[in-house]
């Protein structure tokens, strides 16, 4: 029997909606999970929110099982997790998590989600695309994470990329204006400083500050020779880069990194679904409750979505479905 649901539409530059669909039953080789709950990812959900995705982009930005278009509409997210209601009797009740937009109910081929092991909390599991994005950006720093690093930038990318960077060894400091990151970053067992007591000489440095200061700052705290990876995306915004001043002299590499692919030091051996459980299973760190603290109702999303996304102080804000 068709079942209906609702998902979350953003229909114009900073206006939201929750929108009536049809589920139908699952065909075979498909999950029907009904969501628990997904998590707003603040700076990409920004973009689009604010229809800032260039048209150059538009392609290589769509989200697994996204509808519609950019800029607008268009139903967007990747972070759900939820349970499993029709399908292979094994899987009945089980947690998974999938690359879906928000939405309370939808069809999804098994093979897209991934299953929640048992000791991962749901709200904690709707980081695993950060963590993914996260693990990425360590494999890029190829050959290896070491000695000081710097991570320009306290939000979810660059706590958690900090976060894998300390247990591969290195010696990690988050650097952030603001001083409320100085609780999570120690909460996850990091050294933290403002930018005007950064370490200097650093041996690798990230940047996910999503500014043009922060991107210059990192430039700035590499040693001779070191790479800085550059973890932010700026939509449509230009961004000043400060090329000159050491940067040539000091020989160093400025290194994109995304998602989107593997890393190449990975991508021989490793596929999507192969990284995205990695990323998972990596959740499973209680102090990484730290970074999934706050919480919206479905139904109260469009009218709370704007100043979610305009919070300074939001890390993953958890969009909860039971009530809708």
């Amino acid at each position: 029997m068709t079942a209906r649901a609702r998902a979350l539409w953003t229909i114009q530059r900073g206006r939201v909606q929750l929108r009536a669909t049809d589920v139908a039953p699952p065909a075979s080789g498909e999950l029907q999970i009904r969501a628990l709950m997904s998590g707003l990812s603040r700076g990409t959900e920004r973009l689009v929110f604010q229809g800032q995705v260039p048209m150059s982009e538009w392609g290589r930005m769509r989200c697994p099982f996204q509808e519609g278009e950019f800029p607008f509409p268009v139903k967007y997210g990747y972070a759900t997790v939820g349970q499993v209601e029709a399908g292979p009797d094994h899987l009945i009740g089980r947690r998974m998590f999938s690359l879906h937009p928000h939405q309370s109910l939808f069809n999804i081929p098994a093979d897209a989600a991934v299953c929640v092991p048992d000791a991962i909390p749901t709200a904690r599991a709707v980081l695993a695309p950060q963590m993914e994005t996260a693990l990425n950006a360590t494999w890029d720093a190829e050959p290896g994470v070491g000695g000081r690093i710097a991570v320009v930038g306290g939000g979810v990318i660059g706590l958690l990329t900090a976060y894998l960077c300390a247990r591969s060894g290195g010696a990690v400091t988050v650097i952030d204006i603001n001083p409320a990151r100085a609780g999570v970053a120690r909460a996850l067992g990091l050294d933290f400083a403002a930018p005007h007591d950064a370490p200097q000489d650093c041996d690798l440095v990230f940047h996910a500050s999503a500014t043009a200061a922060g991107l210059n700052l990192a430039l700035s705290l590499a040693a001779f020779e070191a790479t800085v990876i550059e973890l932010s995306w700026y939509g449509d915004k230009p961004v000043a880069v400060d090329l000159g001043a050491a940067f040539h002299s000091r020989r160093l590499t400025l290194k994109a990194s995304q998602v989107g692919h593997v890393a190449p030091s990975h991508r021989a051996d490793w596929d999507y679904r192969r990284r995205l459980t990695e990323a998972l299973s990596l959740c499973a760190d209680p102090r990484l409750d730290a970074l999934v603290s706050r919480s919206t109702s479905f139904v109260d999303i469009p009218e709370r979505l704007g100043a979610i996304l305009g919070d300074p102080d939001t890390l993953c804000h958890l969009i909860q479905y039971q009530e809708s």
